[in-house]
C-alpha cells in the first residue's frame, strides 16, 4: 500500500505540518487500535484533496497514514489509518465539536483542520463521488446501481472500530479506520452474499478502495430495524421469554453460513487443523491467565475442554464465516426477519486471519455467549433465560442447516471457552464491573461435564 498520490502541495510538506496535531488527536479516538502505546512517528502512504485545500475552504484532505508505535512485532509494518479531515480558514460554531487542531506552520499554517465526517458539507461529497464511480488520485470509487441525489448525511457515534454516516435514512456508508491491504470482510461477504441471493444481508451499493485496500462501504440502511442486544434486553427488562426470536435468529445465522459455503470454497477440517487450533487456544488462555489471575483456578479444567476438542475427529468442514458474531451485528425487522450485519471479523485480528475458513460453530458459540451476556444485565441474574434462548438458537440453526452445532460438542465448547476467556481479558483491562459475566461461564466450562 505504498503508494502516494500528488496533491495541490508536496505531501512531504503535508505531514510535519500535521504530525503534532496528530500526536494529540489521534490516540483520543475510539478506533485508534494503538491506545497505552506511545506514538513516535508517522508515515504517510497517500495524501488526496477529495476538494482543494486552497481559499478559505472548506478543503477535504484524505490521508492514508502509518503511526509508528514502540513494541511492533520486526518485520510487520505500522498500523495504517484512514483519515478525512476537513480544512478552513475559520471553523464555524457548530463544528467546533470536531476540532483537531490549528496549524503553526508549513503550506496550510493558521488552518484549522477537524474531522471531515462530521462536516455535512464534506460528508455530502464523499457521497457524491460514491455516485460517481472513478478514479481520484490512488482512490477507486465503485457503485453497484445508480444512486439517489443530495442525500443529507449524519454521522453516528455508536461506532467503536470504524466510523460510519447514514444518508438520507437510506444508505449506511462504514469508513474503516485501521486498513490493511486485501479485500475487507465486510465488503467482500456481503457481495459474494448477493451473488448468491442471499436476502439476510445488506448488499453493497458502493464502495471505495486504494491499492489493494477496501476504505468504505456503502449499504442499504435498514432504518426500521431494531438490532438485536437491544430487542434481548428489552424482553429481559419487560419479563418476557426470547425463544421464538432466538430459535428465528438460529435459522437465519444458518441460512448465511449456508449461502457461504455456495459462494465461497469449503474443505474438510483436518484432525492435524484441529489439533492446530486446541493448541492455539491454549496458548492464549495461558497469556490470558498470567494477565488476569482470577483465571488460574480454572486453568485445568479450562485446558482440558481444548485437548478435548484437539483429540476430536477432524469430521467438520471450514468455510467463510461472519467471525464476530453476536447479538449486536443482527438486526430484526418490523416484519420480524432477521439481517445479519458486520462481516469484518474482530478488527484486531490481521486481516489474512480474517479472511481464513474456519468451522461455524465458532459463529455459534459467539451469539451462545451474547446471550450469556444479555441475561446478565438483568438483575436478578436469569441464567434460565440465557440457557432457553441458547437452545432455540441451537434448534432453529439445525431446522435450516439439517446439522446441529451440538453434535460437534467438544469443538462448540471449545469455541465457546475460547471466546469467554478473551471477554475476560477485556473486561478485566476495560470494564471490571463486567467481569463477573465471563468468569460465570468459565466456572460452568471449566467444572460442567
Amino acid at each position: 500500500m505504498q503508494e502516494t498520490a500528488s496533491t495541490t502541495r508536496a505531501p512531504d510538506a503535508l505531514l510535519p505540518c500535521l504530525a503534532p496535531l496528530l500526536h494529540e488527536w489521534l490516540p483520543r479516538q475510539r478506533w485508534f487500535a494503538g491506545k497505552g502505546r506511545r506514538v513516535i512517528g508517522f508515515t504517510l502512504d497517500a495524501a488526496t484533496e477529495l476538494l482543494p485545500l486552497d481559499g478559505a475552504g472548506p478543503g477535504l484532505l484524505h490521508l492514508l497514514v502509518r503511526v509508528e508505535q514502540p513494541g511492533r512485532p520486526a518485520g510487520t509494518p505500522a498500523d495504517c489509518y484512514q483519515l478525512l479531515l476537513g480544512v478552513r480558514t475559520q471553523l464555524p460554531p457548530r463544528l467546533a465539536p470536531a476540532l483537531i487542531g490549528r496549524i503553526r506552520q508549513g503550506p496550510l499554517a493558521g488552518r484549522a483542520v477537524y474531522e471531515g465526517l462530521r462536516d455535512p458539507r464534506l460528508a455530502g461529497l464523499l457521497y457524491e463521488r460514491l455516485r460517481t464511480p472513478g478514479r481520484t488520485g490512488p482512490l477507486r470509487f465503485h457503485a453497484t446501481t445508480a444512486l439517489p441525489p443530495a442525500l443529507a448525511p449524519r454521522m453516528l457515534d455508536a461506532e467503536q472500530s470504524n466510523s460510519s454516516l447514514v444518508y438520507g435514512d437510506s444508505y449506511i456508508l462504514k469508513i474503516f479506520r485501521r486498513v490493511s491491504p486485501g479485500a475487507n470482510p465486510d465488503l467482500e461477504l456481503p457481495l459474494a452474499l448477493s451473488r448468491a441471493g442471499c436476502a439476510r444481508v445488506p448488499a453493497p451499493v458502493a464502495w471505495f478502495e486504494s491499492g489493494a485496500a477496501t476504505l468504505g462501504v456503502l449499504q442499504p440502511f435498514l432504518r426500521d430495524s431494531r438490532d438485536g442486544w437491544r430487542l434481548a434486553l428489552d424482553a429481559l427488562a419487560d419479563g418476557r421469554e426470547f425463544v421464538t426470536e432466538a430459535r428465528a435468529l438460529g435459522r437465519a445465522t444458518a441460512e448465511v453460513h449456508l449461502a457461504l459455503a455456495d459462494a465461497l470454497p469449503t474443505r474438510r477440517l483436518r484432525r492435524s487443523e484441529t489439533e492446530h487450533l486446541a493448541a492455539a487456544m491454549d496458548r492464549r488462555l495461558h497469556a490470558a491467565a498470567q494477565a488476569v489471575p482470577a483465571l488460574l483456578p480454572y486453568v485445568p479444567g479450562l485446558r482440558a475442554v481444548f485437548a478435548a476438542a484437539g483429540e476430536a475427529p477432524g469430521a467438520g468442514a471450514l468455510q467463510r464465516i461472519h467471525g464476530d458474531l453476536h447479538l449486536g451485528q443482527t438486526l430484526r425487522g418490523s416484519d420480524g426477519g432477521w439481517a445479519v450485519i458486520d462481516f469484518e471479523g474482530e478488527p484486531a485480528k490481521p486481516l489474512d486471519e480474517r479472511r481464513s475458513p474456519q468451522p461455524t460453530v465458532r459463529d455459534v458459540a459467539g451469539m451462545l455467549r451474547s446471550f450469556d451476556y444479555a441475561a446478565r444485565t438483568h438483575r436478578p441474574w436469569n441464567a434460565d433465560w440465557a440457557a432457553r434462548c441458547r437452545a432455540a438458537y441451537c434448534t432453529g440453526y439445525a431446522e435450516a442447516a439439517g446439522t446441529d452445532p451440538r453434535a460437534d460438542p467438544a469443538l462448540l465448547r471449545a469455541y465457546e471457552t475460547d471466546k469467554a476467556v478473551y471477554e475476560v481479558v477485556y473486561e478485566a483491562r476495560h470494564r471490571p464491573d463486567w467481569l463477573p459475566v465471563p468468569m460465570s461461564a468459565i466456572e460452568r466450562l471449566a467444572t460442567s461435564p
